[in-house]
């Protein structure tokens, strides 16, 4: 039995008088998928930033409302930790084919469940919509099975859909099994099914090794059900690239590539403006508010989110940012950081992981930061790094300041206060305090806290009057 499987919603009959069905969807994941020559397992590699396997996920719950059961082999295991909280796994202890895949889910899944929906693990363009489609042409013409078949440009390599001389599909034959006749049909099978789990229940020990290649076929179903009177439905889709099957490392970038025309077209649809959206990069999980501006070459991963009226500048790169509105980036890198409101930033800056930036802050050319948090309308302006850092409102950095943050041990704080100026090329030695309204002369080296209000010159620096008294002398007098 598979682990806390949870009761699949209903999917609504197509007859007021049908009773209830209970779905799940198994997806097969078994294969490492040697083409992709990786030691990852393929539906582990990801498309716009998440695995391709969480893609199927989506549309086998949207189909279904229910968790799906996962078949992995034990050279993807490592499929188990992606998909933990999102679906339940059965392991095929060795692969022997999709039929055998099936027939490892069957034993994993409670007796109560009464349609099984069968998706591979590696189609990640597949779409909730048509996986309710096909349940219901099943339920339509109460057939023992449908799959969905598409009339292909090339079906080099893929499974023929064999029809009788009244259009009824009878049997599936695989590429390597079949017959130069065979081979000039082009309808094809998708490895899309849904599945009456009494009838498959009965028939999935019935299956036996092909000639060909020693695997069981969960194909053979098809003849199965046609030898037992029972109908095969065919649900027929275009051939529009969705339901390839991603296999090597080329057909990766070719479905990188149009899911990210699609992501890139939806958020132009709800009022981003790109540039050029072929140079546009936008993980699944980022998020833009209206009126943003993206330009060229620009690239959003992660969990980024970027708010109204923000421009992100050409060559900038934003990970799991997220930027307030009104604000500017140029050619600059913001890693797991917070900018608020009003905030400018770069050309080639560097926000390190653990940054927040406060409202009407400044952050200039070269300037460098991490685990740093600046308060609003801090001006750092150019050349400069803050690592583990505080700084108060209307802060002004000079350039070439350096938080001087690591012993060789341990790393330290650096704490500035409000309304403080620092002096070009003031080397701070961590830890150490400046209060508020504090100063430091060019050069200075300050290793020791200066109070609120005085001034640090010198190496190392050393207090003095800020406001000097003037004496006659300096007046010529």
């Amino acid at each position: 039995m598979a682990a806390n499987l949870a009761a699949p919603q209903p999917v609504t009959p197509s007859s007021p008088d049908a009773a209830p069905r209970r779905t799940v969807a198994v997806v097969l994941a078994a294969g490492l998928g040697t083409r992709m020559k990786s030691t990852t397992p393929k539906v582990l590699h990801p498309l716009c930033g998440r695995p391709m396997i969480q893609y199927v996920l989506d549309a086998a719950i949207a189909a279904t409302g229910s968790p799906p059961l996962v078949v992995v082999s034990p050279a993807t295991e490592a499929v188990r930790a992606e998909i933990a909280d999102r679906a339940d796994v059965t392991v095929q202890a060795e692969p022997r084919g999709t039929g055998d895949a099936l027939a490892t889910a069957l034993a994993a899944l409670e007796d109560g469940v009464e349609e099984v929906l069968v998706v591979s693990g590696d189609v990640p363009l597949v779409r909730g919509d048509l996986l309710t489609s096909l349940l219901e042409a099943r339920a339509m013409d109460h057939a023992a099975l449908a799959l969905v078949s598409v009339d292909a440009v090339d079906p080099t390599g893929l499974g023929r859909v064999l029809r009788n001389d009244g259009g009824t599909v009878e049997r599936i034959v695989e590429d390597k099994d079949a017959t130069d006749d065979e081979r000039g049909v082009s309808e094809i099978n998708a490895g899309l099914y849904a599945i009456d789990a009494t009838w498959v229940r009965r028939r999935i020990g019935d299956l036996r090794p092909s000639a060909a290649t020693g695997e069981l076929y969960l194909t053979d179903l098809v003849a199965f059900a046609r030898d037992d009177g029972r109908l095969v439905a065919a649900l027929e889709v275009e051939d529009d690239g969705r339901l390839t099957g991603i296999n090597d490392r080329a057909q990766l970038a070719r479905a990188e590539w149009d899911m990210r025309v699609e992501v890139n077209d939806r958020w132009m649809r709800a009022g981003v403006t790109m540039v050029d959206p072929s140079t546009v990069y936008l993980d699944h999980g980022v998020e833009l508010a209206q009126d943003v501006v993206l330009e060229p070459n620009v690239i959003l991963r992660g969990a980024t989110r970027v708010g109204e009226r923000t421009r992100i500048g050409a060559g900038s790169q934003l990970v799991d940012a997220e930027i307030g509105p009104d604000s500017a980036v140029w050619a600059s890198i913001v890693e797991r950081s917070t900018v608020e409101d009003h905030v400018t930033i770069g050309p080639f800056s560097h926000l390190r992981p653990g940054t927040h930036v406060g409202r009407h802050s400044e952050i200039g050319n070269y300037a460098e930061l991490k685990n740093t948090r600046l308060g609003e309308h801090v001006r750092q302006h150019h050349m400069s790094y803050l690592g583990d850092a505080e700084l108060g409102d209307d802060t002004n950095v000079g350039a070439g300041t350096i938080t001087a943050n690591y012993d060789g041990v341990r790393k330290h704080r650096t704490t500035i206060g409000e309304g403080v100026f620092l002096g070009v090329d003031t080397m701070l030695r961590a830890p150490v305090t400046l209060g508020d309204g504090a100063k430091t002369g060019a050069g200075a080296v300050v290793t020791k806290d200066v109070p609120a209000g005085k001034l640090a010159v010198g190496v190392p620096a050393r207090l003095r009057d800020p406001h000097p008294r003037r004496s006659p002398e300096d007046d010529g007098g």
